[in-house]
Protein backbone atom coordinates (compact mmCIF):
# COMPACT_ATOMS: atom_id res chain seq x y z
CA UNK A 1 0.00 0.00 0.00
CA UNK A 2 2.93 2.12 0.71
CA UNK A 3 4.23 2.02 -2.73
CA UNK A 4 0.80 2.61 -4.44
CA UNK A 5 0.93 5.82 -2.09
CA UNK A 6 3.86 6.65 -3.27
CA UNK A 7 2.94 6.74 -6.69
CA UNK A 8 4.86 3.25 -7.93
CA UNK A 9 3.23 1.24 -10.75
CA UNK A 10 2.37 -2.36 -10.63
CA UNK A 11 5.15 -2.82 -12.09
CA UNK A 12 7.56 -1.37 -9.60
CA UNK A 13 5.25 -3.02 -7.20
CA UNK A 14 6.05 -5.90 -8.58
CA UNK A 15 9.58 -5.67 -8.76
CA UNK A 16 9.76 -4.48 -5.12
CA UNK A 17 8.39 -7.51 -3.76
CA UNK A 18 10.47 -9.77 -5.97
CA UNK A 19 7.82 -11.16 -8.05
CA UNK A 20 6.41 -10.63 -11.84
CA UNK A 21 4.00 -8.30 -12.61
CA UNK A 22 2.09 -11.82 -13.85
CA UNK A 23 1.99 -12.91 -10.77
CA UNK A 24 1.52 -9.14 -8.75
CA UNK A 25 -2.02 -9.78 -10.93
CA UNK A 26 -2.94 -12.77 -10.39
CA UNK A 27 -2.64 -12.06 -6.31
CA UNK A 28 -4.85 -9.07 -6.67
CA UNK A 29 -7.83 -11.10 -8.99
CA UNK A 30 -7.08 -13.61 -6.28
CA UNK A 31 -7.58 -11.47 -3.31
CA UNK A 32 -10.42 -9.08 -3.95
CA UNK A 33 -9.02 -6.79 -0.81
CA UNK A 34 -5.38 -6.91 -1.91
CA UNK A 35 -6.64 -5.49 -4.99
CA UNK A 36 -8.84 -2.70 -3.33
CA UNK A 37 -5.56 -1.46 -1.07
CA UNK A 38 -3.59 -0.87 -3.79
CA UNK A 39 -6.45 0.58 -5.93
CA UNK A 40 -7.85 3.20 -2.91
CA UNK A 41 -3.75 3.90 -2.77
CA UNK A 42 -3.20 4.90 -5.71
CA UNK A 43 -6.43 7.13 -5.52
CA UNK A 44 -5.51 8.95 -3.02
CA UNK A 45 -1.89 9.93 -4.75
CA UNK A 46 -3.57 10.68 -7.49
CA UNK A 47 -6.13 13.12 -6.05
CA UNK A 48 -3.06 14.43 -4.20
CA UNK A 49 -1.26 15.38 -7.11
CA UNK A 50 -4.25 16.99 -8.39
CA UNK A 51 -4.50 19.02 -5.66
CA UNK A 52 -1.50 20.26 -5.99
CA UNK A 53 -2.06 20.80 -9.85
CA UNK A 54 -4.78 23.02 -8.98
CA UNK A 55 -3.31 25.24 -6.02
CA UNK A 56 -0.30 25.52 -8.77
CA UNK A 57 -2.78 26.61 -11.24
CA UNK A 58 -4.99 28.99 -9.29
CA UNK A 59 -1.42 30.64 -8.08
CA UNK A 60 -0.71 31.48 -11.60
CA UNK A 61 1.99 28.99 -13.08
CA UNK A 62 1.20 28.78 -16.71
CA UNK A 63 2.63 25.34 -17.49
CA UNK A 64 0.25 24.07 -14.54
CA UNK A 65 -2.58 26.58 -16.02
CA UNK A 66 -2.06 24.96 -19.42
CA UNK A 67 -1.60 21.61 -18.39
CA UNK A 68 -4.91 21.53 -16.16
CA UNK A 69 -6.85 22.96 -19.49
CA UNK A 70 -5.66 20.72 -22.00
CA UNK A 71 -6.44 17.66 -19.93
CA UNK A 72 -9.78 19.10 -18.09
CA UNK A 73 -11.31 21.01 -21.19
CA UNK A 74 -9.22 19.28 -24.28
CA UNK A 75 -11.91 20.70 -26.91
CA UNK A 76 -11.14 23.64 -26.17
CA UNK A 77 -7.60 24.03 -25.33
CA UNK A 78 -5.82 21.36 -26.94
CA UNK A 79 -2.98 22.66 -29.51
CA UNK A 80 -4.41 21.29 -32.58
CA UNK A 81 -8.47 21.81 -32.81
CA UNK A 82 -9.95 19.58 -35.48
CA UNK A 83 -12.71 21.15 -37.72
CA UNK A 84 -15.26 19.15 -39.38
CA UNK A 85 -14.82 19.80 -43.30
CA UNK A 86 -17.16 17.44 -44.32
CA UNK A 87 -20.19 18.37 -45.48
CA UNK A 88 -22.69 15.93 -46.41
CA UNK A 89 -23.95 17.28 -50.10
CA UNK A 90 -27.29 15.79 -51.12
CA UNK A 91 -28.02 15.77 -55.05
CA UNK A 92 -31.13 17.45 -55.21
CA UNK A 93 -31.43 18.29 -58.59
CA UNK A 94 -30.92 21.60 -58.86
CA UNK A 95 -27.53 21.29 -60.76
CA UNK A 96 -28.89 19.29 -63.33
CA UNK A 97 -31.75 21.36 -63.71
CA UNK A 98 -29.62 24.35 -64.27
CA UNK A 99 -28.21 22.35 -66.65
CA UNK A 100 -31.16 21.60 -68.67
CA UNK A 101 -32.49 25.58 -68.76
CA UNK A 102 -29.24 26.92 -69.68
CA UNK A 103 -29.49 27.68 -73.14
CA UNK A 104 -27.38 26.05 -75.43
CA UNK A 105 -24.72 27.15 -77.99
CA UNK A 106 -25.80 26.72 -81.25
CA UNK A 107 -23.55 24.91 -83.96
CA UNK A 108 -23.70 27.24 -86.94
CA UNK A 109 -22.95 24.09 -89.33
CA UNK A 110 -26.90 22.54 -88.00
CA UNK A 111 -29.82 24.11 -89.79
CA UNK A 112 -32.96 24.68 -87.23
Amino acid sequence: AGWARDGLTDKQIAKNIGISETTLYNWKNAHVEFLEVLKKTKDIADYEVENALYKKALMGDVTACIFWLKNRKPGRWRDKVENDTHMKIEDDGFIEALKSDAPTERDPDVEE
